[in-house]
Formats: C-alpha cells, structure tokens, sequence
C-alpha cells in the first residue's frame, strides 16, 4: 500500500486507465542528496536509460530515508553511504543483491574566520573537540543521512553531546546545509563532492580532511522481489550491473576533474 500511495504522489504518470501501478521500464532510485547534488547522476543516469530502455525515477533523500524506502518496498534501489545500516536492511532480507560502487571523503568546513581554530587539522575527533570546547556555530543535517550518520558517530566517539546555542540542525539535504552553514558563518561535515560543487555559492573553506575516519562508502543495492513482489527487479539489477560496470566506474573515476581539477568520486568496484 506504501508503495501504491507513493507512486500516486510521486509519479501520476506510471498509473494507467487499467489501473496498472507498476511499469516494467520504470525503476524508482531512492539516493542520497549528495550523488544528486553533485551532479553525478546527472551524467549517469541519461546514459543508463539510453542503454538500457529504462526510465529512472530518482527520489533524493538522506540514507536514512532512503533505506527505509528500502525496507517498506518503496524503491526497487538504493544508492546509498551508510554502510553499518546498510547491513541491517540486507539482513532483514529486504535488500538482495549489495554492490560496492566508489567512495569519496567527508570534510569539514567552515567561514574563513575559523572560530574554532581547526585550519590545517587532519584528526575528526580533536576538530569535534576542539568546536564544543569553543561552542562555535556548527550546522548539523539532523536528518538520519549517511552524513547525519558519521557526525553523530564522531560525536559520540569524543563524549560530546552537542546542544550549544550555536549548533543548529538544518533537517535538509547537503547542498542545503551547506548554504545555511555559509549565511550563519558556521561549520559542517560535508562529503567533498558536493561541497566542491557548491563552493562557489557558499563562502565556506575546507578546515580539517584526511583523517581515516572520513571515508564516505557508496553500495548500491537492490531490493528483495521475494519480500517486495511489486519492486521492479530486473531493471534493478540492470541498475547496479551499470554502476559497477567497467565504462561507468570509468566515467565515475574522471566525473569533476574538468571543472574541479580532480574527481568527485573514486571508482571501487572492481
């Protein structure tokens, strides 16, 4: 019933007179706002339908919502960074098939007046520290996404629960806390990718990178037909056999270098 509900919300033009909700070259992509907000899928995407005769329907949310698109059978697949709840979704017997696709990296950033003192840091954890200690302004996501994720973590590994006056929560995808971090002269954790494609609107400099826990995992997975009979699985897995194909994992290894001088994304599947 959830996925009929958002089919009718979403994409009125998959119903027909017959009352057929499902397309056979319909897939739905639940992501996340950084694989969009990049611009990634922007290059991927016409490639794919044109190869393939599918129609993509690409809904950008955080992991979080994503995977529990995911979980209800509201989505045929998820391309997704969160890989500890990731495994939570494929041992529930909701995903079927899990695809290591790229990663990039996470970084933080904040206004050239570096409050916090962290320029030039290469440790998450003495940055996190070194924020509370300063109750600097920080703009969290606050909404569950693979970047939500690894913030809290970072948080909870350094003993710190954030709830200075100066640290806010956006409750919006990273292209959009990255512009409120930029008006109220504030930090956040960014993946680099879209922080790269959005700087020069946002007037905001990377502070801290490089530290290992800063890897950003991308999986693609596709969702069990066994447990979701309405999920379109055939035009699932086509998805995720082209993410992880050769000549996509090359177009992944040169997306951003043009214009940003180096890669968004580092091609893993191989």
């Amino acid at each position: 019933m959830k996925r009929i509900l958002t089919l009718l919300l979403i994409f009125p033009l998959l119903l027909t007179a017959c009352g057929n909700l499902i397309e056979d070259n319909v897939i739905i992509l639940a992501t996340t706002t950084s694989t969009q907000d990049s611009g990634l899928l922007d290059v991927l995407i016409p490639i794919f339908e044109t190869e393939n005769g599918y129609t993509v329907k690409t809904i950008a949310v955080g992991t979080g919502k994503a995977l529990s698109m995911g979980e209800n059978g509201d989505a045929d697949v998820l391309l997704v960074h969160a890989p500890d709840a990731e495994m939570a979704v494929m041992e529930s017997g909701s995903g079927l098939d899990r695809f290591l696709v790229m990663h990039n990296d996470f970084v933080i950033v904040g206004p050239a007046s570096d409050p916090a003192n962290l320029r030039g840091m290469t440790s998450a954890s003495a940055a996190f520290i070194r924020i509370a200690e300063s109750s600097a302004p920080f703009v969290s996501r606050g909404d569950d996404s693979g970047t939500d994720k690894k913030e809290r973590a970072i948080w909870e590994s350094v003993g710190v629960t954030p709830a200075w006056d100066g640290y806010i929560e956006s409750g919006q995808g990273m292209g959009a806390t990255l512009l409120v971090a930029s008006e109220k002269s504030a930090y956040t954790l960014t993946d680099r990718a879209t922080y790269l494609a959005y700087q020069d609107k946002v007037a905001l400099d990377i502070m801290v990178e490089g530290d290992e826990v800063f890897m950003n995992i991308y999986h693609v997975i596709t969702i069990n037909p066994e447990k979701w009979p309405e999920v379109n699985y055939k035009g699932a897995l086509a998805f995720a056999n082209f993410l992880v194909a050769p000549s996509t994992q090359g177009i992944i290894s040169t997306f951003g270098v043009d214009e940003y001088g180096q890669p968004l994304f580092f091609p893993d599947a191989e």
